[in-house]
C-alpha cells in the first residue's frame, strides 16, 4: 500500500530515457531489458496468482457450500477468507497488474476511491478472521468442556458479518484521501496516478502507516501468539493427563485437535510471511515520502512485495489440499467432476466440534463423562470434516 507509484513513476522516467537515447546510433540503454522484463515478468505472475487464487478459493466455496454437513464454525470462517481472497483478486489484482502497460490512471476518481477501500478491506477480513478463527480454537482447546452451543453457526455468521463491517469501515479514510494527481518527476515525464494521500501531506501518510501495520499486523498477531501460547501449554499439559482406558481413543482426539489448530497456524504464518515485506516497506516510503528511491534494486524489492502480498490469496485452499486428507479428496473430486461417496467416519481437521472440546483430560467425574460420551459416539450434533 504505498503512499504513490513508484512503479508508475519508475516505468515512466526508463521509457523517457530510452527514448531520449534511442535518438542516439548505435546506443542502446542497459535498463531497457529490465523494463522490458518487468512489463512481461510482473503481469504474467499477477495473471498466475489470479488463477490459482480463483481455482482455489472458487472450489473451496463449492465445497462448503454444497456439503450441509461442512458448515461448521471453522468452515464458515475460512469460508469468509475465501470470499475476501476472491473480492481481492477479482478487482485490486487487475488494475495493479494494468499499471505496467498503462501510462495513465484509467479508472476516474471513483475508481481512485474504491480500489483502496476495497484492498484494505480484504485485509481487514483477513486478519481479523485470523484471530477470530485462533480465538475458536483456543476455547476448543483450552476450555474443552465449553460445549458448543446448538446456534454456534448462527453465531459465527454474526461474527463473520460483523468482521466485514468493522473491516468495510476502517477502510472508509482510504476512500475519502484517495484522489487522482497529475504529476511531474525530475525527469520531465507528466503522467496522472491515483494518490493516496494529497502529495503535500507529510505527517498522514506517516500516522497512516504506524496504524496500518498495528492494527492490520502486530496487534492481530500478539493476540494471536498469546492463544497459541495457551494452545501448545495445553496440550503438553494433556498429554501426561490421558484417563488410562480410553489412553488410544484420546489421543486420537488430541491428534485432530492439534492437526486444525496446526492448519489454523500455517493460515496465520502465511499471511505474515506475504504481508509483512510489504508493511515494512510502505513504512520506509512513507517516512521517505519526498525522497523516493528511483533505483532498479528498490523497484525489484517493491514489485516482490506487492506480488507476495498478492500471493497470499491464492496459497490458502492450496495449503489446506496438503495439510487435509478430507479437503483433498472432495477438491479432487470436484476437479475431476465425479461424485463423492461419503465415508461412515472421518477423522480429518474438521471433527465435530464436541468432539474437539474434549477435556484437557483430567481425572474428574465430569471429564470422565465427557469422554466416554464422546468415545461411544453419542454426541449431540455431528459436524462433517474436511
Amino acid at each position: 500500500m504505498p503512499p504513490r507509484s513508484t512503479e508508475s513513476t519508475w516505468l515512466q522516467g526508463m521509457v523517457a530515457g530510452n527514448e531520449s537515447e534511442a535518438a542516439a546510433p548505435g546506443t542502446s540503454s542497459p535498463q531497457a531489458g529490465a523494463v522490458f522484463a518487468i512489463r512481461c515478468l510482473i503481469p504474467s505472475l499477477y495473471l498466475l496468482i489470479m488463477a490459482m487464487g480463483l481455482l482455489g478459493n472458487f472450489t473451496l466455496l463449492k465445497i462448503f457450500a454444497a456439503r450441509s454437513a461442512s458448515r461448521s464454525v471453522p468452515n464458515i470462517f475460512i469460508s469468509s477468507l475465501a470470499a475476501g481472497d476472491l473480492l481481492l483478486l477479482l478487482t485490486c489484482v487487475p488494475v495493479d497488474a494494468s499499471r505496467f502497460f498503462l501510462e495513465e490512471w484509467l479508472f476516474g476518481e471513483v475508481g481512485c476511491k474504491l480500489l483502496p477501500a476495497i484492498q484494505l478491506t480484504t485485509v481487514g477480513v483477513s486478519v481479523f478472521t485470523l484471530t477470530a478463527l485462533s480465538a475458536d480454537r483456543y476455547k476448543a482447546i483450552v476450555n474443552p468442556m465449553d460445549i458448543q452451543a446448538p446456534n454456534a453457526v448462527l453465531w459465527t455468521c454474526i461474527k463473520v458479518i460483523g468482521i466485514w463491517i468493522i473491516s468495510i469501515l476502517l477502510a472508509v479514510p482510504e476512500a475519502v484521501f484517495s484522489e487522482v494527481a497529475h504529476i511531474n518527476d525530475s525527469d520531465n515525464v507528466s503522467f496522472t496516478e491515483c494518490m493516496r494521500y494529497p502529495l503535500k501531506d507529510d505527517l498522514h501518510p506517516k500516522i497512516h502507516s504506524v496504524m496500518i501495520l498495528l492494527v492490520y499486523l502486530l496487534i492481530p498477531l500478539t493476540i494471536i501468539s498469546i492463544y497459541y501460547y495457551h494452545i501448545a501449554k495445553t496440550l503438553m499439559k494433556s498429554a501426561h493427563n490421558l484417563p488410562g482406558e480410553y489412553n488410544e481413543q484420546s489421543k486420537k482426539q488430541m491428534e485432530t485437535r492439534k492437526r486444525l489448530a496446526k492448519i489454523v497456524l500455517v493460515f496465520v504464518g502465511l499471511f505474515a510471511v506475504c504481508w509483512l515485506p510489504n508493511h515494512v516497506l510502505y513504512m520506509y516510503r512513507t517516512f521517505n515520502y519526498h525522497k523516493i528511491d528511483p533505483s532498479l534494486g528498490h523497484m525489484v524489492i517493491t514489485l516482490l512485495a506487492r506480488v507476495l502480498s498478492f500471493s497470499n490469496s491464492c496459497v490458502n485452499p492450496f495449503a489446506l489440499y496438503f495439510l487435509s486428507e478430507n479437503f483433498r479428496r472432495h477438491f479432487n473430486s470436484q476437479l475431476c467432476c465425479c461424485r463423492i461417496h461419503p465415508q461412515p467416519r472421518s477423522t480429518s481437521y474438521l471433527n465435530n466440534s464436541s468432539a474437539m472440546r474434549v477435556s484437557s483430560l483430567g481425572n474428574h467425574p465430569r471429564h470422565t463423562v465427557a469422554m466416554t460420551t464422546l468415545l461411544n459416539g453419542h454426541t449431540p450434533k455431528q459436524e462433517m470434516s474436511l
